[in-house]
């Protein structure tokens, strides 16, 4: 890893051709595989999307709608929670233990590295990112 003058943290390892690597996060954005966003998005292997929530207490079931509906099905979801890692409330939890997916919570920088070794190993994850 390595801080780079655009305040992004570096965190690329080696990534099968086609799919999207989180290339930096920080300063309340990400680069995703070349593309910059300034805002929460939900990535998946082979493609990003806005997230329409501005911190961990707005993250429902309903905010991750992309993730169930997503074909093929996401095998792992990662959900980050910002600069430090805090616990999601118990319903989100039930909620997604109820559907069966596999899922962690972690700080975003954990949640971007973690992704990116899953997408290296062709799983298929998608990570919802809070940006820090």
């Amino acid at each position: 890893m390595k801080n780079s003058s655009s305040g992004f943290m570096d965190i690329t390892p080696a990534i099968p051709e086609g799919r999207l690597v989180v290339s930096a996060y920080g300063d309340g954005r990400f680069r995703i595989s070349g593309t910059v966003w300034e805002q929460p998005v939900l990535v998946f292997p082979t493609r990003t999307i806005p997230w329409a929530v501005s911190g961990l207490a707005e993250v429902t079931e309903d905010s991750l709608a992309e993730v169930f509906a997503a074909s093929p099905a996401v095998e792992v979801l990662l959900l980050s929670t910002g600069a430090k890692m805090a616990l999601p409330p118990p319903a989100l939890r039930q909620a997604l233990q109820a559907r069966g997916l596999a899922f962690d919570v972690m700080d975003t920088g954990a949640a971007c590295r973690t992704y990116n070794v899953l997408v290296a190993e062709d799983r298929r994850v998608a990570v919802a990112l809070l940006p820090v």
